[in-house]
C-alpha cells in the first residue's frame, strides 16, 4: 500500500478496526474510507455495492463482524451465523466486482477443531469437529475464508485470510453479555472489589488455556501482511504463548488488588480446552508480537478503570 492509497476499513469503530485506523493514521495514511454502521449497513448488499462503485477502494480490511464470548455465542447463534455470513459475502463479492487490489479477511482461532493438535497449525483447519458453544460463529468465519480462496482461484483476486489469537487491549468490549473472556474477567473482578464481595464467580473449571494478543500488535500484523503476504492459505497471528484461565484470574486479582476468593462454576462450559496458534509462518516472514502480556493486561485494566462511565 502507498500512503495515498484508498483504503476501506470495514468495521473501523470496532475494537480491532479502531486500533488499525489509529495505526494507519499515525504512519501517514490519509485516504481512509470510514463508514459507521448507521451510515452503511453491511448486511444490505445494495448499499455495499454502492459504496464500492462510488468510492472504488484499492485495499480493504474486512474487520466488521458480530462477535462475543461463550454466553453471546450460545444465546444468539442465528444472529452470529446470519450477520457474519451476510457481511462477508457482500464485502468480498463487491471487492471482486469493483476491482479491489487486495483484501484482508479476519477469521478466528475458534475455527480450529475443538481437540486440535497444539499448537494449532494452519493446515489443521477443518480436520475435526468444532467447539459446540461457538459453532455458528466458527462456521460463518470458515465460510469467509473459503469464499476468499474460491474467488482467488476462479477470478485471480488477491484476498488473504488471517487467524488471530484472542485479542485484548484498551477500548475492548467490557459489557456483561458480549465481552470475551479476558475483558469479562476484568469487569467481574473489579466489580467484586468495588462491592467489597468476598468472592468472585468464574465460568468453567479454570483449566482451559488461552493465547492472548494485544490489539495494537494485531493492527501492525494486518498492515504487515497486506504488504507482504500473498498466499491463498490462511496465516496465524499470535504471541506464541498461552496461560490457563486460572492463571489469568490470578494476574487480574493481583493487578486489581482484590483479596477475595475465586469460585469456579463447573456447571458452565469451558469451551475449547486449549487454543494456542502455531505462529511459525508469520514469524518466518519477519513479524513477531512485541507487547509483553502482563504489561498489556495492566494497560487494559488501567484503561477500563478510567473509562467506566
Amino acid at each position: 500500500m502507498k500512503k495515498n492509497s484508498s483504503i476501506y476499513i470495514a468495521g473501523h469503530t470496532g475494537f480491532v478496526g479502531n486500533a488499525l485506523t489509529c495505526r494507519l493514521k499515525r504512519i501517514g495514511f490519509k485516504n481512509l474510507i470510514l463508514m459507521t454502521r448507521k451510515e452503511l449497513d453491511l448486511v444490505d448488499q445494495r448499499k455495499v455495492n454502492k459504496l464500492f462503485k462510488d468510492l472504488r477502494p484499492e485495499y480493504v480490511f474486512l474487520l466488521a463482524a458480530k462477535v462475543g464470548g461463550i454466553y453471546a455465542n450460545n444465546t444468539y447463534p442465528a444472529e452470529f451465523i446470519y450477520q457474519n455470513i451476510a457481511i462477508q459475502t457482500n464485502v468480498i463479492h463487491a471487492a471482486y466486482k469493483y476491482g479491489v487490489k487486495k483484501l484482508l479477511f479476519v477469521g478466528s482461532a475458534c475455527m480450529y477443531p475443538k481437540f486440535c493438535q497444539q499448537p494449532m497449525k494452519e493446515e489443521s483447519l477443518l480436520s475435526g469437529y468444532l467447539e459446540p458453544t461457538n459453532e455458528a460463529y466458527a462456521v460463518a468465519k470458515i465460510a469467509g475464508i473459503k469464499m476468499c480462496q474460491a474467488y482467488n482461484q476462479q477470478y485471480g483476486t488477491k484476498f488473504i485470510s488471517v487467524i488471530p489469537a484472542s485479542l485484548y487491549g484498551i477500548k475492548d468490549n467490557f459489557t456483561s453479555q458480549d465481552s470475551h473472556v479476558l475483558s469479562a474477567l476484568i469487569r467481574k473482578v473489579h466489580e467484586a472489589k468495588e462491592l467489597r464481595k468476598k468472592s468472585v464467580f468464574v465460568w468453567g473449571s479454570g483449566k482451559p488455556k488461552r493465547e492472548f494478543l494485544y490489539v495494537d500488535d494485531f493492527a501492525n500484523a494486518c498492515i504487515f501482511l497486506i504488504n507482504n503476504y500473498n498466499s491463498n492459505e490462511v496465516i496465524n497471528v499470535g504471541s506464541g504463548e498461552d496461560i490457563s484461565i486460572a492463571e489469568l484470574v490470578f494476574m487480574i486479582k493481583e493487578l486489581l488488588d482484590f483479596k477475595g476468593k475465586v469460585v469456579y462454576n463447573k456447571t458452565k462450559p469451558d469451551g475449547m480446552p486449549r487454543k494456542l496458534l502455531d505462529v511459525t509462518k508469520i514469524n518466518d516472514l519477519g513479524w513477531k508480537a512485541k507487547k509483553q502480556f502482563k504489561e498489556g493486561l495492566k494497560n487494559t485494566i488501567e484503561w477500563y478503570k478510567k473509562n467506566l462511565h
